[in-house]
């Protein structure tokens, strides 16, 4: 695998910390999947589970625009691999999606997040309330630094599993 990650900073002001690590997690995940096979990316883990690292792009890609578009700047904008009904199709439905096809949507939401909250102080209140409650940009922030976390826990099994690959 390429290292292509910017270390994060030891030291440095709260926005550039958060700044960091959540590009450093994004980039983790796609270093995970780097140089696979479409079919390789849709490797399930185990049975029953539907997890596979294609799944994992698509729900990632879900989760940016859910918490960027949805909740911080309150479009009313549609899922993109799955529904209300449906909140596993991004695992689920992943057989005609190609991996480049997957990294596309969700690099461009990975770049509208970046973009709309460069300019926001960390406490600003998102448009639309999660459970009743507001929501800030630091909780959003740090929500998506844990998300990825452990997706990318996820992602070092399936990587190890389907070619024996491991690494940070």
């Amino acid at each position: 695998m390429t290292e292509t990650r910017i270390n994060t900073p030891f030291v440095a002001d709260e926005r550039d910390m958060l700044d960091a690590w959540l590009d450093w997690h994004r980039e983790t995940l796609a270093i995970k999947c780097e140089g696979l096979t479409d079919d390789q990316l849709r490797e399930r883990s185990a049975a029953p589970s539907t997890l596979s690292l294609l799944g994992l792009v698509r729900h990632m890609a879900d989760v940016e625009r859910g918490w960027f578009r949805r909740h911080l700047m309150g479009e009313d904008v549609p899922r993109l691999h799955s529904t209300p009904d449906q909140p596993d199709d991004a695992f689920d439905d992943i057989a005609t999606m190609t991996g480049e096809q997957a990294f596309a949507a969700w690099r461009g939401e990975i770049a509208y997040a970046r973009k709309v909250s460069a300019g926001l102080p960390l406490d600003t209140i998102g448009k639309t309330l999660r459970h009743g409650h507001e929501v800030s940009l630091r909780w959003i922030m740090v929500h998506m630094i844990e998300e990825y976390a452990r997706h990318n826990g996820h992602a070092d099994l399936l990587r190890e599993r389907i070619d024996g690959v491991t690494g940070e």
